[in-house]
């Protein structure tokens, strides 16, 4: 059976390095919905599904698991499902608005590749 790594430490990190970091936009926007929704924070992963094979995952929660790996941030709190941190690793979250869309944006530099509309993703050996 697998090793569980220590309360505050998780299985794919660096001393020192966030395994995701936010954009100022992002940790704005991630900050007013908490607010405004009474949230803990947004917990984001991956699951299997679309076109390229994995999908993003974001959910906002009421609860911080105790396996999840914390990421605070100018008053936004992230937390990755311990399953995920493996693909997320690295990753940059922004957010971004324009004329006729507005939402997070993930930099992923583990994603080999992607579907045309953004919303599906592959990683290495996947």
């Amino acid at each position: 059976m697998p090793k569980l790594p220590a309360k505050g430490k998780t299985m794919f990190s660096i001393p020192g390095k966030a395994a995701v970091s936010m954009t100022p936009r992002a940790s704005a926007q991630i900050t007013r919905l908490m607010q405004s929704g009474g949230k803990k924070g947004l917990r984001i992963g991956v699951k299997k599904g679309g076109c390229a094979g994995m999908e993003y995952t974001m959910d906002y929660v009421d609860e911080i698991d105790p396996l999840d790996e914390v990421i605070e941030q100018d008053g936004a709190r992230v937390m990755i499902a311990p399953m995920a941190q493996m693909f997320l690793f690295g990753t940059e979250i922004d957010y971004t608005t324009s004329l006729l869309e507005s939402g997070f944006e993930f930099k992923n530099p583990n994603v080999t590749e992607a579907c045309g509309c953004g919303e599906s993703i592959k990683f290495a050996g996947m």
